[in-house]
């Protein structure tokens, strides 16, 4: 564009410090050169809680207990300092997070942020699944966990077992790095129709990380398990409520 003005005899200047100054009458002949980028950084604003990284950010917030700075939650979640600040900067403005004079976390409203991430998060879409037979049903199916050498974390229905849920899984969801490994490793039989399985190759690694481990079962964090289960059909929603009220009164045991 400079050169252009330059070749039409054009005069210009701009708030990088960039002046050129030319005049027959009287004579004048300015030239200055400033910055060539833009000064002004644009910082990039979430409008929504989609994306691998933003995932990261709402599990480490909500699993991790403040008060903590920005770089600590970075470095004990794993997750890069910037994404943290740009998920906090939108929890603030949706009055879901607090901050300390410092720019710390002060506080976190896990339950209301997990229920908010769940408007852009979803089981099904965010992750990839395929359905599975394991003809001997679930207990078969935990009997071959508890000997798997492999990675993998127990979610939705079945997960909810270990905090005294009542009702019955009929389908279990497992994280796996590749389902179809993971079959091979289990036995499991590939079906659409009256499946008891599902697997599930995650959206993001963040889903192995921060796991439980009981008799010998390696279970999804309990956040990771309440957003999955919020988002599914069936009863997922109203097992979902049935967690978050075991959190609300067992904060303690689960956040860190």
């Amino acid at each position: 564009m400079q050169e252009h003005l330059k070749e039409e005899g054009i005069s210009y200047v701009d708030m990088t410090g960039n002046l050129s100054v030319t005049s027959d009458q009287p004579a004048v002949f300015l030239i200055q050169e400033g910055a060539s980028t833009n000064p002004w950084r644009e910082e990039h604003v979430l409008h929504s809680l989609k994306g691998r990284g933003t995932s990261r950010a709402i599990r480490a917030l909500c699993d991790f207990r403040p008060p903590y700075g920005i770089r600590e939650l970075a470095m004990r979640s794993h997750t890069p300092a910037p994404t943290i600040t740009r998920v906090a900067q939108f929890l603030e403005q949706e009055d879901l997070l607090q901050r300390d004079p410092t720019g710390g976390i002060a506080d976190v409203q896990w339950h209301q942020v997990l229920v908010r991430w769940t408007q852009d998060y979803h089981f099904i879409t965010s992750n990839h699944t395929k359905t599975f037979l394991e003809p001997r049903g679930l207990d078969a199916l935990l009997q071959k966990l508890q000997k798997a050498d492999w990675p993998y974390a127990v979610t939705g229905s079945l997960a909810t077992q270990p905090l005294g849920a009542i009702a019955p899984p009929r389908l279990a969801a497992l994280y796996v790095p590749n389902s179809v490994q993971a079959a091979e490793h289990l036995h499991l039989h590939r079906t659409d129709r009256g499946a008891n399985v599902l697997l599930v190759e995650p959206f993001d690694s963040v889903v192995f990380e921060r796991t439980t481990h009981i008799d010998g079962i390696i279970y999804a964090a309990i956040t990771q398990v309440a957003a999955d289960l919020l988002t599914r059909s069936g009863r997922g929603p109203e097992e979902a409520e049935w967690v978050l009220q075991w959190m609300e009164e067992h904060e303690d045991a689960w956040r860190a």
